[in-house]
């Protein structure tokens, strides 16, 4: 899943990101309205946290922008002010959900999962694939019933090999999916990963690498 802040308190901003990363949930900043329509015209986002008092634009015409182009973003309006006034007239905006500030950050993290979900086909709330078990609402993975302890990305990375459902999932759209935007990532952070991961999944081997194209979950024998 990928998430773009919009917080022009930097602190807050990054605080936020910080915590949506550790919950394995890619996630970029911008710390004004424009920079936000740069990055959204550039990029797909799953979810946008979106704060309503923003210099360069405001955060209701930004709403007002991404509704109107039709994008699949879920948008997450935070605001100082929690009045019914407020939170009525942020979803008519065109926002899908709101809080206000100061918020307890396990429940954002719930409501951007939750967004995020909807913004993607539907799934059962575990995955399941050749032994493999992924409770994306709990963040647990099991093969064969044991336990995975797994790092942010390794659990992001399963979980997008997953949800392709045995399709190739090329190299470009793991790094879209699952890392900020940051030019270090963009070398060998995949194959890193893949191989951790690969070795916390064990025997039988189950990503493949398909040569030239990505990688994939195989089915096991008998599935």
């Amino acid at each position: 899943m990928r998430v773009l802040v919009v917080e022009d308190e930097e602190f807050l901003a990054e605080m936020i990101a910080e915590g949506l990363r550790a919950n394995a949930i890619a996630a970029d900043v911008a710390g004004d309205g424009l920079e936000a329509v740069r990055r959204l015209n550039d990029d797909v986002y799953d979810v946008l946290v979106l704060d309503r008092d923003l210099p360069g634009m405001h955060g209701d015409d930004v709403c007002r922008r991404i509704v109107h182009t039709g994008a699949v973003t879920r948008i997450l309006m935070l605001t100082a002010s929690g009045t019914v006034h407020d939170r009525v007239e942020g979803l008519s905006l065109g926002a899908d959900d709101y809080l206000a500030k100061p918020f307890a950050f396990e429940e954002l993290v719930a409501r951007v999962l939750a967004l995020g979900r909807r913004a993607r086909p539907a799934l059962p709330p575990v995955i399941r694939r050749s032994g493999i078990a992924l409770d994306t609402a709990a963040r647990q993975a099991r093969r064969h019933g044991r336990p995975l302890r797994l790092s942010p990305k390794e659990f992001a990375v399963l979980e997008a090999l997953l949800r392709a459902g045995g399709a190739v999932v090329s190299h470009d759209d793991l790094v879209e999916q699952v890392w900020e935007e940051h030019v270090s990532y963009r070398t060998n952070a995949v194959r890193v990963t893949l191989s951790r991961l690969r070795a916390k999944l064990g025997e039988p081997v189950v990503i493949e690498t398909v040569s030239g194209a990505g990688y994939r979950v195989a089915v096991e024998p008998g599935e």
